[in-house]
């Protein structure tokens, strides 16, 4: 088995566990799984610190000027989401990033960039409950599914509901890439409750 790179973006705002989350699922699932099967860094918007909720602060590994392909891409959400829509340097790169990696996660209100990159178009997605209106606002042709933890919104597209949601997510996607015995490892290390 080949390892598989995961860039999880961050930025000012990112709600922690957007970001925590899935970063702990795969770098555990990275250690634990046969052949090391995942490789995690951070991509920030600038090269910047990320301060997010909470005086969380991340050190980005790259930023998106310098950032190298990777075969998962992770957009976690938080209140930080709301300015971002109006970048239009990162809405070009995501909806770049986006159409090339195996895999696209959105965690919570990360949701909201990917439907203003146009990446949900005529698909089915969630994001965190408040943000449901938001959505359907953003990618009027987007189905949003409410009261479900998360969406596989195409064969390379899954959304998640809010915050917590990102881990039960992130192990569905450890699952399909590398099987069930790495995301029981990984579940059994985190001591995560398994939501399928």
């Amino acid at each position: 088995m080949s390892q598989r790179t995961v860039a999880i973006l961050v930025f000012d705002d990112v709600e922690v566990l957007d970001f925590a989350g899935p970063y702990e699922v795969f770098n555990v699932a990275g250690e634990l799984g046969e052949g090391s099967p995942f490789s995690v860094f951070s991509v920030g918007v600038t090269s910047a610190p990320a301060v997010g909720r909470g005086g969380f602060t991340v050190q980005p590994t790259y930023s998106i000027d310098d950032a190298p392909p990777s075969d998962v891409l992770v957009v976690p959400g938080g209140a930080g989401t709301r300015p971002l829509l109006k970048d239009g340097r990162l809405i070009a790169w995501l909806r770049e990033r986006g159409a090339e990696v195996e895999v696209l996660l959105s965690v919570c209100t990360g949701a909201l960039l990917l439907g203003a990159a146009g990446l949900l178009e005529r698909k089915s997605a969630t994001t965190h409950h408040d943000a449901f209106d938001e959505l359907a606002a953003l990618s009027p042709t987007t189905h949003v599914v409410r009261g479900q933890r998360f969406v596989r919104s195409d064969e390379r597209t899954v959304t998640s509901a809010g915050v917590s949601a990102g881990v039960d997510a992130s192990l569905y996607v450890v699952q399909e890439l590398t099987g069930a015995e790495t995301r029981e490892r990984t579940v059994a290390e985190m001591e995560w409750m398994w939501q399928s």
